[in-house]
């Protein structure tokens, strides 16, 4: 995102809104280009008013003079100055990650660019005896770059993680194998990413252990998300594993009906 310096006022109505605070005022908003994820929320929070920067200007200064002043509405940009520049390739990736409106072009889909593990009884993505692992990196305020997720990626590929082929970090593996990343996106900050693998119910232990391991030392939060089939009399497989690598698991987890027509007789 950038910030048309002869259209700004310094209102700064946009700092507040910017979900990695990488926006300042100094006479003009400026954007901290390097911490920016492109996710568009400024823009999309603030109204347009429309107004001619000069005009407001010279109403800010009278003011001024009289030791008064007008702020606009919070949820406005009084004259228009925010603007989406053309992005090329690799800053692009910031906001197919961050930009929650954006449809991910290597999957086809919106929001985070993967369906995750939780559409299972649709798709038939998990078989019996399979667990799907999802370790999502990073929040507003944090964000996270991809030379980090790679830490991830790469310990968890030395164990044998299977990642799921479409998902948008996956498509940006040279080496599904080894869970490394281009080079070129690597000091790429996007405001979240997940990576989605699976592995058997026996190793969940393991896997788990690996994350919290690399988890230690990272720089920005992480949260991890587990799934499995059902069994027939509605058993969760996984539950004991979890415990054994000494994690509990949240209450706010859901079962999914499989309300859609089977993919995979």
């Amino acid at each position: 995102m950038k910030v048309d310096p002869k259209k700004c006022v310094g209102c700064g109505n946009c700092v507040p809104v910017c979900t990695m605070g990488a926006i300042h005022v100094n006479g003009v908003a400026e954007v901290n280009e390097d911490e920016c994820v492109e996710c568009g929320t400024c823009r999309r929070f603030l109204r347009i008013e429309g107004l001619n920067p000069t005009f407001v200007r010279l109403v800010r200064a009278v003011l001024a003079a009289f030791r008064l002043q007008y702020r606009a509405p919070l949820d406005v940009c009084p004259t228009g100055a925010l603007y989406q520049p053309d992005l090329t390739w690799p800053r692009i990736v910031r906001k197919s990650f961050s930009d929650p409106t954006t449809v991910h072009a290597e999957t086809g889909i919106g929001g985070r660019g993967t369906e995750e593990i939780k559409t299972n009884d649709v798709t038939g993505r998990l078989g019996p005896g399979e667990v799907g692992i999802v370790v999502e990196l990073g929040r507003p305020g944090l964000g996270v770059r991809f030379k980090e997720l790679q830490r991830f990626s790469m310990a968890l590929a030395e164990i044998g993680a299977v990642f799921e082929k479409n998902n948008p970090v996956t498509h940006l593996m040279t080496d599904p194998n080894t869970g490394q990343l281009k080079e070129d996106v690597l000091e790429e900050k996007v405001y979240s990413a997940i990576i989605e693998m699976k592995t058997t119910v026996e190793r969940v232990p393991e896997f788990l252990s690996v994350i919290n391991r690399v988890g230690k030392s990272s720089p920005t939060v992480f949260g991890i998300a587990i799934s499995a089939k059902c069994g027939p009399n509605g058993e969760i497989p996984y539950i004991e594993a979890v415990a054994e690598a000494g994690y509990e698991l949240s209450l706010n987890g859901k079962t999914n009906l499989g309300l859609g027509r089977r993919a995979n007789p």
